[in-house]
């Protein structure tokens, strides 16, 4: 484990030092690069894959090709990164390019083809080396903020294009582009009792430890005294000189009497190991508070790579008539440090905060199988959809299935199933499963055997059958009907309050075309062509269909010269 550990650590210190390309990609924007978001930072079930570039709270500014290459693929999403340009570069690595407004020239123009051909908004598109090849600060796209944006910016990541892993762009030398003299923050530390009968500073709960800035410039927490195993961890965040946001940091080790004892690097990870920060946070403190503590200790160990442990798992056990000495490091990428020590005694008191206690029949075993039925309601967990083991709320009541809450995060899908027989053949049609969410139910793909209700889901609340036999709604905010028209688009609003909206589509003159969707309005907007457009009469037909197969159909005409407008 001693050389495993060794071999972690050091091939971390060695893709550091890496001979990356220092000065062959160029900044995607032709302003001072500012960041929103860096390399690593903690996001709601993931660590982020690569830089949010600030792009002056604006959208439409000049994206450029950090590199020569070819446009390898294109995704247009509703959702995730939105509108986004993959380029693979001859030295081994593809720069992707995100939340995008449009793309410009030859890109755009395949984009376009391409939406017609599949009569499509949501499209994927895998290009070969030669269809479209870029040079080097080749305009390539305007910035905007598509998909799950919340706010302008530029998403800009470098993978490797074989491996599809991510890599920090300050490998490649973008740490050039910023001044950070500021050391990372430690906003607080915890410390926590691994199992039922530690009692750590007379708790069997996890506490909040003091600790105060010491001379040198380190910070000293007060005494923690215990009786059994325990764990630490720390809220930190980091600021740079140019930025002024808050934003991860970049490595940390900890260290039990000068040995190494946990720590991580964010260096290079894949898509697969992104759930895991559900893992290394306490989710159900970020659940309750919104904050994420990072744990520095596991109890069930997960395969995170780049997080290197001894073999305790970074748990501590205070030894009787011994002080030891915990220390935790924390750094950016500059080699600004933080550091906190922390005095470890054994102490046999009592508590006096007791722990809290849940009790239930039902309790999950993460590494095995678990499956737990009552009356018409089942569930199935597959062995590792969860991290640690735990007692489950489980009960189904008044045709509501009780699954837990969202305090207890997994990692995999798991399956829940209602039996219901009261509805025809016609009615189960419309059911689906929803789960609530605040005063409403979201909709989850349902399928059906015989009277029995099933969906694959990632998170535990409450569920039950719903039937949806509303249609979607279409508006319009100011009517065109026989209108005649100058502008260059049209908007309509769809929406639907059942099992939401599946997909839809716009027909100009009995011809497709195509309208973009925008998740933050649940607008569709197409922007006309001449292509399309008859100079007169126009006739406008947008259909919406929801998740269960019900259907909203929005005609209208208008008019439209032609003749005036050449």
């Amino acid at each position: 484990m001693r050389f495993s550990l060794f071999c972690l650590l050091l091939s971390n210190f060695l893709l550091a030092q890496n001979n990356f390309p220092k000065d062959y990609f160029s900044p995607p924007l032709d302003i001072p690069m500012q960041l929103s978001g860096n390399f690593g930072e903690l996001r709601p079930n993931h660590f982020h894959a690569g830089f949010d570039f600030k792009t002056q709270q604006k959208e439409g500014l000049k994206v450029f090709a950090s590199a020569e290459g070819y446009v390898s693929r294109i995704k247009i999403s509703t959702f995730g990164n939105g509108k986004t340009i993959y380029i693979t570069h001859p030295n081994g690595y593809t720069s992707v390019y995100a939340h995008l407004q449009k793309a410009v020239g030859t890109i755009q123009d395949f984009i376009t083809k391409t939406h017609y051909t599949e009569q499509a908004f949501e499209v994927e598109m895998f290009l070969k080396q030669g269809e479209i090849p870029v040079k080097k600060g080749e305009w390539i796209a305007l910035s905007g903020n598509s998909g799950a944006s919340e706010g302008p910016h530029l998403h800009y990541e470098i993978r490797d294009s074989e491996t599809e892993y991510i890599i920090n762009p300050m490998l490649f030398g973008f740490d050039t582009g910023f001044k950070d003299t500021k050391k990372p923050i430690l906003a607080g530390l915890y410390v926590y009792p691994i199992n039922s009968q530690t009692i750590v500073n007379k708790s069997q709960r996890p506490l909040l430890v003091n600790f105060s800035l010491q001379k040198d410039g380190s910070f000293l927490s007060d005494k923690v005294q215990a009786n059994g195993p325990i764990g630490f961890g720390i809220i930190t965040n980091d600021y740079d000189d140019v930025s002024f946001n808050k934003n991860g940091v970049y490595r940390v080790n900890s260290f039990l009497n000068g040995k190494y004892s946990f720590g991580y690097q964010f260096d290079t990870y894949s898509f697969d190991d992104m759930r895991y920060v559900n893992a290394l946070i306490d989710y159900s403190k970020y659940k309750q508070t919104q904050q994420r503590v990072q744990k520095l200790f596991m109890e069930n160990k997960y395969n995170l790579p780049f997080v290197a442990t001894d073999e305790a798992k970074g748990q501590i056990t205070p030894i009787p008539n011994l002080d030891q000495i915990y220390r935790i490091e924390v750094s950016d990428f500059y080699g600004n440090l933080t550091s906190v020590t922390v005095p470890v005694q054994f102490d046999s008191s009592s508590a006096i905060i007791p722990a809290v206690t849940e009790f239930s029949p039902y309790f999950v075993k993460a590494n095995k199988d678990n499956l737990f039925e009552k009356e018409n309601a089942s569930v199935f967990f597959p062995a590792g959809t969860f991290y640690d083991d735990f007692a489950l709320n489980f009960d189904f009541k008044n045709k509501v299935l009780n699954l837990h809450d969202d305090s207890v995060p997994a990692h995999t899908s798991f399956t829940i199933s209602i039996t219901d027989s009261q509805f025809s053949k016609e009615q189960s049609e419309k059911i689906y499963i929803g789960r609530m969410e605040g005063d409403k139910y979201n909709y989850n793909y349902t399928f059906r055997k015989d009277s029995v209700f099933s969906a694959k889901v990632k998170t535990l609340g409450k569920y039950k059958l719903l039937s949806d036999t509303i249609a979607p709604k279409i508006t319009i905010s100011k009517p065109i009907e026989g209108k005649w028209l100058s502008q260059d688009t049209i908007q309509l609003q769809i929406s639907d309050i059942g099992s939401g909206i599946k997909n839809y589509n716009g027909f100009l003159n009995e011809k497709w075309v195509l309208f973009e969707y925008d998740n933050k309005t649940n607008k569709i907007t197409h922007f006309f062509s001449d292509e399309f457009l008859k100079d007169g009469a126009n006739e406008l037909k947008v259909i919406v269909i929801d998740n269960v197969g019900n259907s909203t159909t929005f005609e209208t005409r208008f008019f439209r010269s032609l003749k005036n407008k050449k």
